[in-house]
Parts: C-alpha cells; structure tokens; sequence
C-alpha cells in the first residue's frame, strides 16, 4: 500500500500530526517502537509526573496546610507510594489508551517497531522505511512523505562517565518510579526536569539538592521569576548549589557520591545520597534511522536541518518536535506537526514561535511567553514593565495562594505585549490570556480593558497589564 504520509514516532508531534493529516483527507501510517502510543510525554514524561507531582502536592498540604484552612486531620496523613504509584499508571493507561482510540477513529494505519529511512533513487516517487518487531522480523513500509517525530532522549553530563542504573543513578525514567522515598537525593540541572521531580520527591520527605552549572534556576526563564522560583523551593527545603560543574558521579553500595566544583573555578566537594536524578536536559532521538545513508543532513547537535517548511535536505522527508531546532516542548511538536500535514494537504501551515509558553509544575508554578527582559535587553529593545503581586489578589488570599507575581513586558512605543512572565498558583493556565492576546498582536491596554470576572486569579493579570499602560487598581 502506498501511504501519502509516514510518520515515524508517535509522540505528541507524531500522534497529532497523522490524526491532522488523516482529518484532512491523506492516508497516513504511524510507526512507533513502544507497544503504547504517546512517545515520552505520555509514558515516562510530562504526564506521569503531572499525576505524580499533583498527588504530592495533595500529600504536602495534608500533612503541613490544611489547619490554616479550618481542616483538622485525626492524625498525620499516610503516604501510600504504591498507591500514588498506582494512580501514575492509571492516568499513563488512560492517555495512551486515548490515543490509540483517536488513530484507529481516525482510520491510521499503525506499525510497532523501530523505523528505519531506506535510501532512495533520486528520482523515486517514494520513500521506504523499514520497521523492525521486537521479534527481529521486518516489512516495509511505502509513502510519498516521511515525517521524523522520534523525540528525544536523557542528555549526559559532559566530561563525567556514568550509567543509569534507574536504581541510585537515575533518569527522569528512574524517577518517576522509586518503589520508597529516598532519605536524600541530589539532582543535576535545576531546568523544569530537575526542578519538577526534585519537588516530587521533596514534598514526599526527600532532602533534595539541586546541583546546577549556571548561575541561576530555570534556565531560559525570565531572571526575575528564576530567582523568585528559586526563593520559594529554598522554603519548602530544597538546598541549591548554583555555578557548580559537575565532575564525578559514582556509584557505592549505600548510594552515590557526586563531585562538583565551581565551574569558575575553586575548590571541590563531594557530596553522598541515596540516589542522584541526572537531569541536565535532552537531545534529539536519531539513532538508528538511517539519516546519513538516507542524504537527511543534521547540524553539530544532532538535530535535524529544516527549511521553513519543515522539509529536510532530503525532499519528501519532514522532521518536527525534538528533533529540529527549538524549544523541546510537547506543545511545539504539536503545532509543527498540525502545520505539516496542512502544507502536505495543499494549505499553509503556521507556527507562530514568538508565542509559545513554557510552564513548570512546581509550586508555585512558573509559566512564560513570549521575551524575558534580559532578551529585550539583549536586542536593544525599548520596553516598559508592569506587575502586580498575588499577595494583593482577594481570591489568591482565600486560598492561602498569594506567593507570586504576574509580569507583563510591552514595547515601549507601540504598547504591544512583547512577553509575560507569572509565577504563582495556576500560573500554567494564566499564561494562555497573555498567550491569546500576543498571537493578535494585543497591547496591554487591549488586555487592561477587558472585563475579568471576580474574584479569580486571573484578575492579577489584568491588574499587571494596568500596571504597564497605567497604573494598577488594587495596588
């Protein structure tokens, strides 16, 4: 069978550009080497620790919050962490279920096993790829286009020779499934991985310590949110080892011990734990797709090269998600992946890069669109600020939610809303009015203006945004 589009892994770029494509009418094939769909996001990434970092979170403020509230406990609650990782699976289950059901709705042809690109003719009027079974056995698959969507993998920390284990040296992986909490753990890289399970395991009991390279957490994120970020997991008990290069990580028989030194130089220490959480960030998955044999051309960090439409150096033959340029976010692939299939189906695909957020699931969260301030900076953008702290928002305060801030940046001539920035509770879906607006080349004023319902969280946004063309009402 001739397919009119191949896509090689069924990740949230992968699954959400054949459902796109099969809606607009090309027959579509997905391959994807796990017996489950959904790539690392919904197996062993953003959604198990969403369920993860909810329950530990429920956990947190049963054992240390609810009094304030007025709900007294008969005694101090229990941690079940058999059960809460019996809830992971469920919600692992039931997404990935969801996606099987989407493909078979949507009449997509799917293949289990590892994807291989067969180089072709010149002149050929398709492409092959080979899938391998588990079993060793093969067959191969036919389409006018291949569309890469393979993801990433767990980057190494450069210099410093070590295994996973997924016992005491442990990937995201490894720590989305420790059968008992550690007494203490050490994390590499304070981005949103390390930071968002360091929280899991912190809340739960752990003392986590958070080793990390640069000099601040977070770190693409707007400095101002980085450091408040930072102050507010300080008080929950996560200790910070900033500017620190990490030099060894062994393994002992009661744990690990990891060495680090200042990366300006300076001295060294060692510090020991049960396990230490290697998350100094991913890089793209292409191993074993024969790109090389195939002419598909990738840059000096494994990424593959695309033109503005997402075609490789090889015509027919598209990469999106974690495998091309850009911020290796879930939400990203999707969009690249939707745009894809809609040039493939004659349309104009779009992926407005300018507005893409980022959250993490701390507590608070931090959630950011658009440019930081040290970017405006940067590029000698003229730009004014506003802000507004949660501590001053009535429904922010009935919840005992009032750490944080919202943070809107706009050009300074124009008003047009260049950025916002918001940590607090529920920042990750406040973000999305800022979000909205920035894709219609909104002003502050235009968002300042809007009539917000009260009392919510939310109000801190409009109160930010009054705070950048005016000035704030409650404040």
């Amino acid at each position: 069978m001739m397919y009119d589009v191949i896509i090689i892994g069924s990740g949230p770029g992968g699954y959400v550009c054949a459902i796109k494509a099969a809606q607009l009418g090309l027959k579509t094939a997905l391959i994807e080497k796990r017996n489950t769909f959904g790539g690392t996001c919904l197996n062993i990434g953003c959604i198990p620790s969403k369920a993860l970092l909810h329950s530990s979170q429920i956990y947190a403020e049963a054992s240390h919050g609810f009094d304030a509230l007025g709900v007294k406990l008969a005694g101090k609650p229990q941690l079940d962490l058999p059960a809460m990782m019996q809830h992971k699976q469920n919600v692992i289950d039931a997404n990935t279920n969801g996606v099987a059901f989407l493909l078979k709705k949507n009449k997509i042809d799917s293949f289990i096993g590892t994807g291989k690109i067969l180089p072709a003719a010149a002149a050929a009027a398709a492409h092959k790829v080979e899938v391998t079974k588990a079993d060793g056995s093969a067959q191969i698959v036919e389409g006018r286009n291949i569309i890469i969507a393979t993801g990433s993998e767990v980057a190494a920390v450069p210099g410093v020779e070590f295994s996973f284990d997924e016992e005491k040296i442990l990937s995201s992986t490894g720590a989305l499934s420790l059968k008992k909490v550690p007494a203490k753990m050490l994390v590499v890289g304070a981005g949103v991985i390390g930071s968002e399970l360091g929280a899991v395991w912190s809340r739960l009991g752990a003392q986590v310590t958070i080793i990390e390279y640069l000099d601040k957490v977070l770190g693409n994120m707007d400095g101002e949110i980085s450091r408040q970020f930072q102050k507010a997991q300080e008080k929950q008990g996560v200790i910070y080892k900033l500017g620190a290069k990490v030099t060894k990580i062994v393994r002992q028989d009661k744990g690990v011990a990891v060495s680090f030194e200042p990366a300006k130089g300076g001295a060294g220490e060692t510090l020991a734990a049960d396990v230490v959480l290697v998350a100094t960030g991913r890089v793209p998955y292409t191993a074993g797709l024969g790109l090389e044999a195939a002419g598909v051309k990738q840059d000096a960090r494994g990424r593959v090269e695309v033109d503005a439409g997402w075609q490789s150096t090889v015509p027919g033959i598209y990469a999106i998600g974690d495998v091309i340029a850009g911020p290796m976010l879930a939400h990203k692939a999707e969009d690249e992946g939707i745009a894809v299939a809609e040039i493939l189906a004659g349309q104009k695909g779009h992926v407005n890069y300018n507005v893409i957020p980022a959250v993490v699931y701390a507590e608070p969260e931090a959630a950011s669109v658009g440019q930081t301030e040290e970017e405006l900076k940067a590029a000698s953008i003229a730009y004014k600020t506003g802000k507004f702290p949660f501590s001053a928002n009535g429904r922010a305060r009935a919840m005992l939610k009032s750490e944080g801030f919202v943070k809107i940046l706009a050009c300074a001539r124009t008003d047009k809303v260049l950025g916002g920035h918001i940590l607090g509770f529920g920042a990750g879906e406040m973000i999305h009015e800022i979000a909205v607006l920035m894709e219609f080349g909104g002003a502050s004023e235009d968002l300042a203006r809007t009539c917000f319902a009260h009392p919510t969280m939310s109000e801190a946004v409009r109160e930010a945004a009054l705070a950048t063309f005016a000035n704030p009402i409650h404040m």
